[in-house]
């Protein structure tokens, strides 16, 4: 059984309890992305999960990155798709994926899947052309909605809704609020909190929404010039602009327009 799993005790174990360096790494300290201070991290001291952890941070800081590389890691996608997919534009990823080692949890499911805002219309293409498999009945027909027809917000919130993310397994998210308007991102937070309920479920998601940050008993992991820390949802930075700015949009805009 899986020791420290956000939101409670669970009977089955986390398909990734830690991410940390390969002993076979090749890439050099002082190469980007080992360059940017939270990767850098991640690979001297390694980084454990939970069963929701929550990447929280300005542009540049590495979330995505990270994501990326442990999505990458478990066999997933760089571009979004389920473990083991082959749908790929064009790799523009770092290397970083193969200097990493998961250490998973014992007799966890493998299944897992990949969603990042940047190419959903990608992946639903790709999907339509490849109707088989938890897209698809037994005979091969649709039994999904027809996700180019729907808006960014419905699409993303109708995957979640497909069998793909039934059952246990490993499903990473790269800033999933794009497109969500404020309600969206609350039935997010729900699927999400629905999800990690069930034994053996995890997630693993980079957010810039205060709204996602706060699904409730996630590790929240806030990144920045120095490196990764563990901080609560009140304490975020992110949290603090978003309160400040809507108590007086005019501290902030008179900065912008002098």
């Amino acid at each position: 059984m899986a020791g420290n799993e956000a939101g409670g005790t669970w009977t089955a174990p986390l398909p990734v309890r830690r991410v940390e360096r390969s002993p076979y790494a090749a890439l050099p300290d002082d190469q980007w992305p080992l360059t940017i201070p939270a990767v850098g991290q991640v690979m001297r001291e390694g980084l454990d999960l939970g069963a929701a952890t929550i990447l929280v941070g300005e542009n540049g800081m590495g979330k995505s990155t990270l994501i990326e590389a442990v999505a990458m890691a478990y066999g997933l996608s760089q571009e979004g798709g389920s473990t083991g997919a082959r749908h790929s534009t064009r790799e523009t990823e770092s290397a970083l994926h193969q200097d990493l080692r998961l250490v998973r949890g014992a007799g966890a499911s493998r299944w897992g899947y990949f969603l990042r805002a940047e190419t959903m219309h990608g992946l639903f293409s790709y999907l339509e052309d490849h109707p088989s498999g938890s897209g698809a009945d037994p005979s091969g027909r649709r039994s999904e909605p027809d996700f180019h027809r729907l808006s960014h917000g419905e699409s993303f919130i109708g995957m979640l809704q497909t069998r793909r993310f039934d059952g246990e397994g490993f499903f990473v998210m790269d800033e999933p609020e794009a497109g969500l308007s404020f309600s969206a991102q609350l039935s997010l937070v729900a699927s999400l909190a629905e999800a990690v309920a069930e034994p053996g479920r995890q997630v693993l998601v980079a957010t810039h929404s205060p709204i996602v940050a706060s699904l409730p008993g996630a590790r929240i992991l806030q990144l920045d010039e120095t490196g990764i820390h563990e901080t609560a949802w009140e304490d975020l930075d992110v949290v603090d602009h978003y309160r400040r700015y809507l108590d007086g949009p005019e501290r902030y805009l008179r900065h912008l327009f002098g």
